[in-house]
This record gives structure tokens, sequence and C-alpha cells, in this order.
């Protein structure tokens, strides 16, 4: 079995599976980053751990790629896990493919310097890279759909509600950390 059969299959197996139970789907998924060092955060999320940091010239350790980096790399990787997904199931041949993200940003947003700028990106762009002996329509025609069901896509895409929770405790309360 080729890795294009084996997406298929397991895409198409967690599609039934999801059709006959819809909550199997559903959860909430929990990440928790903690200070470890001056601005070095440790990422925590079930079996996984990495280090999220800033560069020494902005105050950080340089023990790991800054939040910026996940950030674009979540939204070019779930694009890259899409576009595969989506062809293997539509049985679209993907002989390569990269996503680029490009993010325009300033910088005095976050540092506060000017509250008219957003500390936000001001635009992102993505490019999609993809060799296929497919015809040139199909290959369109899959990445149009599969950006419609890519879900850090939608994140970047559309606003959403985010709630804040903030708990105060005294040094030493928190047996957990």
């Amino acid at each position: 079995m080729n890795d294009a059969e084996r997406i298929r299959n397991a895409f198409e197996r967690n599609r039934r599976a999801l059709s006959l139970r819809p909550a199997m789907g559903q959860g909430t998924a929990v990440t928790r980053a903690r200070m470890v060092d001056g601005l070095t955060c440790e990422v925590s999320e079930g079996d996984w751990n990495f280090k999220v940091d800033i560069g020494e010239k902005a105050g950080g350790n340089n023990q790991g790629p800054n939040p910026g980096v996940f950030g674009r790399g979540a939204l070019a990787t779930c694009l890259a896990i899409t576009y595969l997904r989506w062809a293997a199931f539509k049985e679209v041949a993907i002989d390569a493919l990269e996503v680029e993200v490009q993010a325009d940003y300033d910088s005095r947003g976050e540092m506060g310097l000017d509250s008219d700028i957003t500390p936000a990106y001001s635009e992102v762009r993505y490019l999609v890279t993809i060799e296929s002996s497919a015809p040139e329509s199909a290959v369109r025609q899959m990445v149009d759909e599969a950006d419609e069901i890519c879900s850090y896509l939608k994140v970047f895409a559309e606003p959403m509600r985010v709630t804040r929770t903030v708990q105060i405790q005294s040094p030493g309360s928190n047996s957990n950390h």
C-alpha cells in the first residue's frame, strides 16, 4: 500500500466513523505553556513537549523558535496536510507539495509604540507549489475544496470568540507547577 492509499483509507475510515458518531470528533484540546527560564516557555500537550523562546536581542534565551514560527508553521503544515489528505481522498496524484507562509508585521505594535499599529500580522499570504501528473483543473479544484476544510486557515482568516480567565495565586500555593 502506497502513502496515498494509506492516507485515503484512514481519511475515509475517519469520515465514516464521524458520520455515524459525530460526538467522536468533538473535544477540547489543552496546551500549556509554562515559563522556565526568563522568557523561555516549555510547551506541553499530551506526549509532546517543546520550547518556545525569543532571540537574545529581544531579551530571550534563543532556546527555541519564537511563537510566530510556530503560528506560521501551524498554518503551513495544516494546509499541506489538508491538501495531501484531500488529494488522496479525491484520488488526485501529488508527487511533491510545498506551502510557504509569508506574514507582514510591524513590531511597533507589539512594543506598544503606536496604538494605531496592530500587534497582529497586517497580511498573511501562502504560496502552494504542487507537482502533479493530474490535470491542472483537478489539482486546482482539490486545492479550492481543501482550503474550505483547513482548520488553521479558518483560524487565521475568520474571527472567533476568545475568552480569558485569570487566576492569581500566592507564591507556593500552586502544587501543580
